[in-house]
């Protein structure tokens, strides 16, 4: 599967569809995010099981302040429509891998779990 260009009108139903979808924040001008792109690409092609997202910074700034990205490339991981995964910087090949592994190996039972935890016990605001 290639990669999805994600705009304001489709996010949200993508990140939020069953399953994992992997999203790329970058632009055009950014050195690392050029490295990352075939990284991410490849890995696309590789994980037809998984969503592959990319975002452009320049041309999605609402949806880039919305997320709080300061830093590209920033990868970020959501199954279930969960966030859980979140790190800037540009990853060799071997360390994405480690990513989509670990997310698809998530016990999501356990995970909705320490959401409802942390919840109940936040203060209120």
């Amino acid at each position: 599967m290639s990669t999805v260009t994600l705009t304001t009108e489709n996010i949200d139903e993508t990140i939020s569809a069953e399953g994992i979808t992997l999203v790329d924040w970058w632009a055009e001008w950014c050195g690392p995010c050029k490295q990352f792109g075939p990284v991410f690409e490849a890995a696309s092609e590789k994980h037809p099981d998984v969503t592959f997202g990319k975002i452009d910074t320049e041309a999605q700034q609402e949806l880039a302040a919305g997320a709080q990205i300061t830093s590209i490339p920033t990868l970020m991981a959501f199954r279930d429509g969960i966030l859980v995964f979140s790190q800037p910087g540009a990853l060799p090949a071997a360390g994405l891998e480690q990513i989509i592994t670990a997310v698809k190996d998530l016990d999501m039972d356990d995970v909705r779990r320490q959401i409802a935890e942390q919840d109940a016990t936040a203060p209120e605001a």
